[in-house]
């Protein structure tokens, strides 16, 4: 007799490098193939916190800042867990379902996996004490402690949706599911079967949202580009755009890419508008080439791309993307498609993962974060 395995309600909390707020998520599964959406919410931080996380994050360099900057962090820290506290038990008191586990990513300040640094803002044993539920934070740590890059986590997750994808919708292996969020990373779902070393494959490939991002902050009262309206309103400076591309090259896609490894330098001169432009012509660039070489690296050619993060919504990303990677049988499918959210892909999967954590399964792989062996990470908190 096979014994079922426990569904567990999982809560994910994801707050990305837009630093505009937090995304949180409901799923029941069992951590392995068995998976239900039950809530998406969204919940943007007030300006206190939102100006406190962006000019902390500018102020970071390099290990050294951690220490300089201990005090700050450790009150910003407290204020981010207090906010995510109450929209946690917002969520809770309005809904009818029992809380299980908590899967509190964090907000990212400084990664560098050369160093097996990962800082992640988020006091797991105080959110653990403050919302009465077990909750597992700090993802990264176990991963770069046992040679991974501590990045990117969310292969196993992808690989149960592209399962899903698969069985309804008659999507053929391999599948590409592509997030674009401040960076884009791509996971390649090659076939099912008992070989992790063969099943799929995960890699950091290029800039996201992050370069746009910066420059819409930093030249307008906006956060981001929304559709890619301002990109589409200016012209792309095609000198400046091709220097660019003979100058910068990403040498290894065995290393993950923090938002830190770009600068705006190349475009310091241009309208903001052209700025844009040039930026997003720049990112598509270097997503489409990364897709290639990848494709050539494990000789596993799809036609089949879906994406989700923030970054399918920018149309002028999305074409740009498209047309540098001139193959008319490619179809760049958003997520949503599928009956998935793809605004909340992360948050969900930091749930998937809080409930393999919890049940001591591997979520990082040698093929996704470059580790040595498969293993489990997430540190669980029962501070009640």
């Amino acid at each position: 007799m096979i014994m079922k395995k426990k569904i567990f309600t999982s809560l994910g909390l994801m707050s990305g490098t837009s630093m505009d707020g937090v995304d949180l998520s409901i799923i029941k599964s069992d951590g392995y193939n068995e998976f239900s959406s039950v809530l998406n919410v969204y919940r943007e931080f007030d300006n206190e916190i939102y100006q406190k996380l962006t000019n902390l994050r500018d102020k970071i360099i390099d290990i050294n800042d951690l220490k300089v900057h201990s005090e700050i962090l450790k009150d910003l820290e407290k204020k981010f867990t207090l906010f995510n506290a109450k929209i946690i038990s917002e969520i809770i008191n309005n809904s009818d379902h029992e809380i299980d586990l908590i899967g509190f990513h964090g907000q990212t300040i400084f990664h560098k996996a050369n160093i097996k640094v990962s800082k992640q803002l988020g006091d797991g044993k105080l959110l653990s004490s403050l919302t009465k539920k077990i909750v597992v934070n700090n993802f990264r740590q176990n991963d770069l402690n046992h040679g991974g890059e501590g990045a990117p986590l969310t292969p196993i997750f992808h690989n149960l949706i592209s399962k899903i994808v698969n069985k309804k919708f008659q999507v053929k292996l391999p599948i590409n599911i592509i997030n674009i969020g401040g960076i884009t990373n791509v996971t390649q779902i090659v076939e099912y079967s008992n070989d992790v070393k063969k099943n799929f494959f995960a890699y950091d490939i290029a800039p996201g949202n992050c370069l746009i991002d910066q420059w819409v902050r930093k030249h307008s009262k906006s956060k981001f580009d929304k559709y890619g309206n301002y990109a589409a309103s200016g012209k792309v400076d095609n000198l400046i755009l091709n220097q660019a591309i003979d100058n910068f090259e990403i040498k290894s896609f065995d290393k993950s890419l923090d938002i830190k490894d770009f600068d705006l330098s190349f475009v310091k001169g241009l309208s903001f508008e052209d700025g844009c432009a040039t930026l997003t012509k720049f990112t598509g660039y270097l997503i489409s080439d990364g897709l290639k070489k990848i494709n050539e690296r494990n000789n596993i050619f799809s036609n089949d791309y879906i994406l989700c993060g923030g970054g399918r919504k920018n149309n002028f990303l999305m074409k740009t993307i498209s047309e540098f990677l001139d193959n008319k049988n490619i179809n760049l499918t958003d997520i949503d498609n599928y009956n998935f959210d793809g605004n909340f892909i992360e948050s969900q999967a930091f749930a998937f993962l809080a409930i393999r954590s919890y049940l001591n399964l591997p979520i990082s792989f040698p093929n996704t974060t470059r580790c040595k062996k498969a293993i489990s990470g997430g540190k669980v908190f029962q501070n009640f």
